[in-house]
């Protein structure tokens, strides 16, 4: 779940190219040349591949490349640029493989379960809000939490705070379900890190 991205033949928004064979010929700008020269061949096509670090979708801009082959992960650089995905050569995301050999387990597991925390944290946010005690079973319903809600006691006895965590994607309809049962001060805050 982390570093999620797609490495895409991109092309100016502009220009009508429909599949990348069209690009036999051209100059292509990327930091991935040899993933490039095999995917081209797949379509019978063959192109002068210019090898660059880094940003490399200025390249077109500045006359350097007439696409770039890149990693993208939301396409707001591209856009930036106006560029356009022309056609994608796969899916990858950033992995991490334990050895069961290696001498430092100790340090490899902290490592782990630190990024691990923060893969988790990217998934949840922290809900907040007070609730009648006479609605806090329907709203225990509505949100869960990992294990359980936190409920803490407010000065009036027929209230009560609950902080819990709730999928991400999923807040804005838990906070409106949480709204039609009389719940109120709902926040929702980021969490960026946990162990659980």
């Amino acid at each position: 779940g982390v570093g999620r991205c797609r490495l895409a033949f991109c092309v100016p928004d502009d220009k009508d190219y429909t599949d990348a064979a069209q690009l036999d010929g051209k100059r292509i700008a990327t930091s991935f040349p040899h993933v490039t020269e095999q995917y081209l061949a797949t379509k019978n096509a063959k192109a002068h591949l210019v090898s660059l670090s880094g940003s490399v979708e200025a390249m077109i801009r500045l006359g350097v490349a007439d696409a770039i082959v890149d990693l993208v992960e939301t396409g707001s650089t591209l856009a930036a640029n106006r560029l356009r995905i022309l056609e994608e050569i796969g899916h990858y995301e950033t992995v991490l493989i334990q050895n069961g050999t290696h001498r430092r387990k100790e340090v490899a597991d902290r490592l782990v379960s630190r990024l691990e925390g923060v893969v988790l944290a990217r998934d949840y946010s922290l809900v907040e809000y007070n609730i009648p005690r006479s609605q806090l079973a329907e709203a225990e319903k509505i949100t869960p939490g990992f294990n359980s809600p936190t409920i803490n006691s407010l000065e009036d006895k027929d209230w009560c705070a609950i902080q819990v965590m709730v999928r991400r994607g999923e807040v804005v309809e838990v906070m409106e379900r949480l709204k039609e049962i009389g719940a109120s001060g709902i926040f929702e805050m980021t969490i960026n890190n946990c162990r659980l």
